[in-house]
């Protein structure tokens, strides 16, 4: 039996993927934001955002949002969007630092690709984007984040990264971008599967 010690982390991002998620800003304009508070169930996938945010601003007004996950090559880019918010004036509530940028996605060095169902653009170089909207939006417990239900209307796929001639995502071939305690990672190797798994190796 393992023993334990009781404390209090400043956070608790015990190991998460990293979504980059894009909403429409009151000008038409895209808004690009990093996160790592998603999880998805079947079609529905599950966003925390922080309170007052562009991301929560837009989802509020207009329920449009792509949802693109980064492998974990792209480290780096989604690292360019930390410290910047879309949000003008900058909120009082944001780190030190923080600062006002427009051009998200020139900031990253990512590539805006036209939606087929929704407004705002995917990030071409992610390999997996999920075209949705945000079918309930509200405050957490706290009053501190926003959660949003967003319904999954559509997911485009890297072939490489489909098994041939089918629906699935190849799990040996997908890896995504793993937000642990405050530092970046990828998968290791594979340790097994489920009994529900529709791609047994």
């Amino acid at each position: 039996m393992t023993s334990t010690v009781a404390i209090r982390p400043s956070i608790l991002y015990f190991g998460t993927p990293v979504v980059l998620l894009t909403t429409e800003n009151d000008d038409g304009t895209p808004n690009l934001a990093p996160m790592s508070s998603a999880w998805a169930l079947g079609r529905t996938v599950v966003l925390g955002l922080g309170e007052d945010g562009q991301s929560g601003y837009n989802l509020r007004r207009r329920p449009d949002l792509v949802i693109s996950v980064p492998g974990p090559h792209l480290w780096r880019q989604v690292e360019r969007l930390a410290g910047v918010t879309g949000r003008f004036p900058v909120p009082e509530s944001k780190p030190a630092g923080f600062r006002f940028v427009a051009d998200k996605f020139g900031r990253a060095g990512l590539t805006p690709r036209e939606s087929d169902i929704v407004r705002p653009p995917r990030v071409a170089e992610c390999g997996l984007q999920f075209e949705a909207r945000a079918a309930r939006v509200g405050s957490d417990a706290t009053k501190d984040f926003l959660i949003v239900e967003a319904e999954v209307l559509k997911v485009h796929a890297d072939p490489a990264v489909v098994v041939p001639g089918t629906d699935h995502v190849d799990p040996e071939a997908w890896s995504p971008l793993i937000y642990n305690f405050r530092h970046y990672f990828g998968l290791g190797p594979e340790l097994g599967f489920t009994y529900r798994s529709e791609t047994p190796h």
